[in-house]
C-alpha cells in the first residue's frame, strides 16, 4: 500500500473517531433543542422527506436509471447505477444488522417498546439510521462514479438525515455512525466495481 494511501486512510479514521465521539456527547443536546423548536409546517415537510427518503424509493430511482443507462448502451453509467443499488442494499443488510444487535430504543421511544417486540423486529430501533445509511451509500457511489454530479447530490442525504433526528426517529450518533457505514460501503463497492471505469480513464487521459 502507498505511504499517501496510508496517510488518507488514518486521516479518514481520525475523523470518523472524532466524529463519533462528538455525536454521542452532543445527542442528548440536539435532541432536546430538536424537542423545543417544532415547528408544525416544518414537521410536516420533513415528515414528507423521511418518507421520500426510505431505501424503497432509492432502490426505485436507481433501478430506472440502471434501465435508461443500459437502454442507451453506455456502459460506464449502467456500472455506476448498478453500484448504486449495490451498496444500498449492503448498507441495508449491515446497517439492520447492527440495529438488531445494539436494540437502541429511538428518542421517541421507551426501551420496554424495543424489548416488547421480536429480537429480529427493528421498527422501533434507533442506531444506526437505515435512512441515511442506504442514502449515504447511494449517492457516495454516484460521488465516486462522477464528483460533480455527485457533489450536487450531497444535500439529499443531509437532508434526510435532519428530517430523522426532527421528526424524533434518531439521535445526532445514530446518523453521523449512518453516514460513515453509508460512505465504508461506497467505497468498497467502488473499489470493486468502478476501478476498471477510474482505469480507463486515466488510459484515455494519457
Amino acid at each position: 500500500m502507498k505511504r499517501s494511501s496510508v496517510f488518507y486512510w488514518f486521516t479518514g479514521v481520525a475523523i470518523a473517531a472524532i466524529a463519533i465521539g462528538a455525536a454521542f456527547y452532543f445527542d442528548a443536546a440536539v435532541r432536546d433543542f430538536v424537542a423545543h423548536h417544532q415547528n408544525r409546517a416544518l414537521l410536516h415537510l420533513m415528515h414528507n422527506v423521511s418518507r421520500l427518503g426510505d431505501w424503497p424509493e432509492h432502490f426505485a430511482l436507481g433501478l430506472v436509471l440502471t434501465g435508461i443507462a443500459w437502454r442507451c448502451g453506455n456502459k460506464k453509467w449502467t456500472r455506476v447505477f448498478l453500484s448504486m443499488l449495490i451498496a444500498l442494499a449492503l448498507a441495508g443488510l449491515v446497517g439492520r444488522g447492527i440495529k438488531i444487535a445494539t436494540a437502541r430504543a429511538r428518542p421517541s421511544v421507551k426501551m420496554e417498546e424495543v424489548l416488547y417486540w421480536s429480537r429480529f423486529s427493528t421498527k422501533y430501533h434507533s442506531f444506526p439510521s437505515g435512512h441515511v445509511a442506504a442514502s449515504v451509500a447511494f449517492f457516495g457511489v454516484l460521488f465516486l462514479g462522477s464528483w460533480r454530479i455527485g457533489l450536487a447530490c450531497i444535500p439529499i442525504p443531509i437532508l434526510i438525515g435532519l428530517s430523522r433526528m426532527y421528526i424524533g426517529a434518531h439521535y445526532l450518533s445514530d446518523v453521523v455512525c449512518a453516514a460513515i457505514l453509508g460512505i465504508l460501503c461506497a467505497l468498497l463497492v467502488a473499489h470493486f466495481l468502478l476501478r476498471q471505469i477510474a482505469n480507463r480513464q486515466s488510459r484515455i487521459e494519457n
